[in-house]
């Protein structure tokens, strides 16, 4: 069975179109969602790709959090649907409230575009267990306002719980506090990621293959998940 993973397409979604053929790279099926349709169609997961939503002005995310199919996708990540949310979809998840924290403007206040090397803080989410604990990869980075900010508690939480999903190596491209560069929520369903997965998954296009594992994991956690329905077992 093809799992069936949403890409939501905002006014100003500029990698919709990248992270949709990282799944169909991966072996999944992407559906193409419209930010102003509340209907999922079906969808098993959902990618909110990077790029500009739309009300940026007042703060990234901020006005897109309220879209129709936000909405949606708030209420059923809290039952479980996996979501990833790239760069200004991290954003749009934070204003949301499913994930903590904010980005704030680039410490240096320039945009920053390079290879950036990262390091898998945890592979017990649906978008990183096809990862092992600590390995590095490298994928691309492009933002503008990339510095993940959190109080103090909050910082101190994610750590304990093991929440922080990969963390920034060979230099921090944004300043982000305590070089974080991905986290997830505590369920492990929703994770959000300010570098770039979907650009590194073909070797013609991306300095590594390494972004594949994302969308992989998906598919592994979603196999695994409907698996566990047919046969009455546990679900992962």
């Amino acid at each position: 069975m093809t799992m069936r993973i949403g890409v939501v397409t905002f006014p100003g979604s500029l990698d919709d179109g990248d992270a949709a053929r990282a799944v169909r790279i991966a072996g999944g099926e992407a559906v193409r969602l419209w930010h102003g349709d509340a209907d999922l169609h079906g969808v098993d997961a959902v990618v909110l790709p990077g790029g500009f939503s739309y009300g940026d002005a007042l703060r990234c995310g901020a006005i897109a959090r309220f879209a129709p199919v936000m909405e949606t996708i708030v209420d059923a990540a809290r039952g479980g649907l996996p979501v990833l949310g790239i760069c200004n979809g991290f954003q749009v998840l934070c204003e949301a409230h499913l994930l903590p924290g904010a980005l704030t403007r680039n410490q240096h206040l320039h945009f920053r575009n390079r290879d950036q090397h990262l390091r898998i803080g945890t592979t017990e989410t649906a978008w990183t267990s096809n990862f092992t604990e600590g390995e590095e990869i490298l994928i691309p980075v492009k933002n503008g306002e990339g510095c993940f900010v959190a109080d103090t508690k909050t910082l101190d939480a994610l750590e304990a719980e093991g929440r922080i999903v990969a963390w920034y190596t060979r230099g921090n491209p944004n300043g982000s506090q305590r070089d974080i560069a991905a986290i997830t929520n505590e369920a492990g369903n929703v994770v959000g990621i300010m570098p770039h997965p979907e650009h590194a998954v073909e070797a013609l296009t991306g300095p590594s293959l390494d972004g594949l594992g994302f969308f992989t994991s998906a598919l592994r956690h979603l196999a695994g998940a409907a698996g566990g329905q047919l046969t009455g077992g546990a679900t992962r």
